[in-house]
Parts: C-alpha cells; sequence; structure tokens
C-alpha cells in the first residue's frame, strides 16, 4: 500500500510533467509572459474547475469524449486569479493554456 508520501510526490511529478507539456505547447510570446509558478498555478485552477463541475465523473459520448466548454474553463480561471489578487489575464491567452492542458491529457490517454 502507497503511503501518502508517495502519493503527493508522484502528483507532484505528473504536475510538473504537465506544466513541462503546457510551456512547449505554448507559442513563444506566452512562454516569456507567464511564470512556471502561473502555470501550477493555472493548472490547479483547470482541476479545480473539472472537480466542481464534474468533469471527471462525466459520461463520455458515443466518441468516447466528454464535452467541455473551454470559455467556461478560461472565464473561471481569469475570475478566480483576479479574486486571488494572482493578476488579471487575457481570455486567448488563457484559452492556449487549457488547450495544452487537454492536450497533454490526451496525450497520456493515449499511451
Amino acid at each position: 500500500m502507497a503511503n501518502i508520501d508517495d502519493e503527493l510526490l508522484k502528483d507532484a511529478e505528473d504536475d510538473a510533467r504537465a506544466v513541462e507539456f503546457i510551456q512547449n505547447y505554448l507559442p513563444q510570446e506566452l512562454k516569456e509572459k507567464f511564470s512556471e509558478d502561473e502555470l501550477y498555478y493555472f493548472l490547479d485552477l483547470i482541476i479545480e474547475y473539472y472537480a466542481t463541475n464534474d468533469v471527471f465523473n462525466a459520461e463520455p459520448d458515443a466518441d468516447g469524449y466528454i464535452e467541455i466548454d473551454l470559455d467556461e474553463v478560461v472565464d473561471f480561471i481569469i475570475k478566480k486569479a483576479k479574486k486571488e489578487q494572482m493578476g488579471e489575464y487575457e481570455h486567448d491567452d488563457i484559452l492556449f493554456v487549457v488547450q495544452a492542458e487537454l492536450e497533454y491529457s490526451e496525450s497520456l490517454e493515449e499511451e
């Protein structure tokens, strides 16, 4: 049975791989715009959005896809970041991050 430290380490490694993937996915101007800490923050908010909107428990459609409204995810991140005084972000910039996270998740499913 894995202990909690092993689980936390695995989660941290997963997050690090996700952030690295996102950094590589972003266009050059956004790579310079967002710090690694911001990308971890966005990743946490994406996961929070999925958890609070039952995305993790959603039933896939006939093609095996789960419908996710990317604009809703982006709006959630922008509102939460402003509320938590993390900064104000442009919709299109955050959309790239959300798309990158989706690409990362899909790449894991293909393994």
